[in-house]
């Protein structure tokens, strides 16, 4: 069976290009693109053969379907041949049970999807394996391309310079100077990327890579293009694939900034409705930083209006975004799914993070936000207590080790945050009475502290 899908625009759906033609928004109109699949083809297997076909891929050893965003090749990107695809056996990240932290929070049914367990450590790498292996495609057919180019808060230039070093194209960089984590830094560096450090801020290294991309025909590796957004909506089917029967969540949430996350769950969730795969939709809790809030604010307004903003310092540097590329999708995603958009402050965010950590987690601070707008959620009683709610936990905490320890250290107070969580390490000397003293007072202290 032959599959096939294209460009097309979101807005007026007139124009259409082949997926190996570099187009990132409509010659026409001017607004977003995203790839169309032929549902007619797609539909000629039913949903239990679909399911089937995932399940007998999930996780083998099958180059490449056994990576779960390939082994769902035939509605992501069926333009890339086989022997074109560059994987690293992306996706599979564990869906957590939540089970002490929905306790104290009210909300017993939590899950975590840690799609920071990946190979760069953050969910990007879903995407950049669709949009490099579409490039290493294009290049074997003669496509002269001299590099692949990004703008990035930190997780987007890790995953390209990793999956561009696995094909041997070039990749360039483009990050923030001092907005980002050395964690995150040093891993394009390390994958031999050319790294451009810029004294602005995001937006200002999104508008000159845009620039230098158009003049010197670098390929766009953003969220802008919505190849990316193919291999990230297969957290939704991967979400929904690891419960029983293929059961739908009652809320989705996820932490944003350029807002392509939102669209491509949304796209996950309507393909497989479409494809009979499930009967309805989850609703959808889109979390800011209050620092960079553009798509809340929208919110408010019933997104009558959006303004791009100067976005303010925040923890959850990541989405430290005040003009997001992909704001249109974002809106009509969130108008089909009955989306809500709550923000969190500096200090809700690290509080919630801390609170995550003792329950067993390791939460980035962006993890932070979403659980931090789901504890405000909760008290409102928008999402109730028996809900099963799945927050997309969108990096591994590793990423951000500074973070964590200027929380412990009571070193955030120019953020406004007063650590209730604070875990310091007790320094003793060799002899077994002071060994045996520090441990029995600190069990005393714990003990008392948890009976109030």
């Amino acid at each position: 069976m032959s599959y096939n899908a294209w460009f097309e625009c979101i807005e007026c759906g007139e124009e259409r290009y082949a997926l190996n033609e570099v187009v990132y928004e409509c010659r026409k109109c001017g607004d977003l693109l995203q790839v169309q699949h032929d549902m007619d083809v797609l539909r000629q297997k039913s949903s239990e053969e679909w399911k089937a076909l995932w399940k007998s891929r999930y996780m083998s050893t099958e180059y490449p379907y056994g990576s779960s965003v390939w082994g769902k090749r035939e509605i992501v990107c069926p333009a890339v041949e086989e022997d074109n695809v560059v994987s690293m056996f992306e996706g599979g990240s564990n869906l957590f049970w939540a089970e002490r932290l929905g306790r104290e929070i009210h909300v017993e049914d939590l899950w975590i999807k840690q799609c920071g367990n990946s190979h760069t450590g953050s969910f990007k790498d879903l995407g950049m394996t669709v949009l490099v292996s579409m490039v290493n495609q294009m290049i074997s057919e003669g496509q002269k391309i001299p590099a692949v180019a990004c703008a990035s808060t930190g997780d987007t230039s890790a995953a390209l310079a990793a999956y561009c070093a696995a094909a041997s194209i070039p990749a360039v960089v483009f990050l923030p100077k001092d907005k980002v984590t050395i964690s995150q830094l040093i891993q394009p560096i390390a994958n031999g990327a050319i790294t451009l450090t810029l004294r602005t801020d995001f937006d200002g290294c999104m508008r000159l890579m845009q620039e230098i991309s158009e003049r010197e025909n670098l390929y766009l590796a953003n969220s802008k293009n919505s190849l990316r957004i193919e291999g990230q909506k297969t957290i939704s089917i991967e979400l929904v694939q690891q419960q029983d029967n293929w059961e739908v969540p009652d809320w989705v949430m996820i932490p944003a900034g350029n807002l392509g996350n939102v669209s491509a769950l949304g796209k996950g969730f309507l393909e497989m409705k479409e494809l009979g795969i499930i009967d309805h939709l989850p609703r959808l809790a889109v979390a800011q930083s209050a620092n960079a809030n553009p798509l809340y604010l929208s919110y408010l307004d019933n997104f009558e209006t959006f303004h791009k903003q100067k976005a303010r310092t925040t923890l959850a540097s990541a989405i430290q975004i005040g003009d997001p590329v992909s704001k249109s999708r974002a809106i009509q995603t969130l108008r089909q799914f009955e989306g809500v958009v709550e923000q969190a402050t500096e200090d809700e965010l690290s509080q919630a993070c801390a609170q995550a950590d003792r329950t067993g987690l390791f939460t980035c601070p962006h993890t932070g936000v979403a659980l931090a707008a789901l504890l405000k959620l909760a008290k409102r009683n928008i999402i109730k207590r028996g809900d099963k709610v799945i927050v997309i936990s969108t990096a591994h905490g590793l990423k951000f080790p500074d973070f964590k320890v200027k929380y412990h250290e009571d070193q955030l107070q120019d953020f406004g945050v007063l650590p209730k969580y604070q875990n310091q390490p007790i320094e003793v000397g060799e002899k077994y009475e002071e060994v045996r003293g520090a441990v029995l007072g600190a069990l005393d202290r714990a003990q008392k502290a948890s009976q109030g």
